[in-house]
């Protein structure tokens, strides 16, 4: 590892952590082929693709940014057996502590970081295990292990609200015109 206050220090003295003594400077491409275990892009979109997939070398693909990973590159992964986390499913945190944030204002509370902290962890762990069960069972990559939990959590909350049967029972009569 690096030491941080040496890192600060030369960031401070030459404005670039580029050329630390001890440090060797690499590119963006090749910080994404780095044998490490665990990758995590988190700036920018289709910065893995099917032209570098192959050379990832990551055991997991843990992704903060939105739509890092390319389809084809998805599939070359998954056959590559390196285990992604796909955007909707890692980065969904700070989408979920502000639902939190709604369900407190409508109810005029405040819950304490701790319980925010708690609720946030049972929700993420709750997804993860419901995405991670469709992958293994039927032998899919996470992300569309991921998409058919979310389509079918989706399906479940329009038909238990009634939405659907409403559409339907509302819906005017149609009538076909004979050719």
């Amino acid at each position: 590892g690096l030491n941080y206050e040496a890192v600060v220090a030369h960031k401070r003295e030459t404005g670039s952590v580029v050329g630390m003594a001890g440090c060797q400077s690499v590119t963006n491409e090749e910080l994404l082929e780095l044998a490490v275990d665990i990758l995590v892009p988190a700036a920018l979109e289709g910065v893995i693709h099917k032209d570098n997939a192959s050379s990832i070398q990551a055991k997991i693909v843990a992704e903060l940014a939105n739509g890092p990973t390319s389809p084809e590159a998805d599939h070359i992964l998954f056959e590559k057996g390196v285990f992604v986390i796909p955007d909707f499913l890692c980065n969904a945190g700070g989408v979920t502590v502000s639902y939190f944030e709604q369900v407190q204002n409508a109810s005029n509370d405040q819950w304490p970081l701790s319980e925010v902290h708690r609720r946030l962890d049972e929700r993420m762990t709750e997804a993860f295990r419901a995405v991670y069960s469709v992958r293994e069972s039927k032998r899919v990559h996470t992300r569309l292990a991921a998409y058919a939990v979310s389509v079918e959590r989706v399906a479940q909350a329009v038909f238990d609200r009634g939405w659907v049967r409403k559409i339907y029972a509302d819906a005017p009569k149609k009538t076909v015109a004979k050719t």
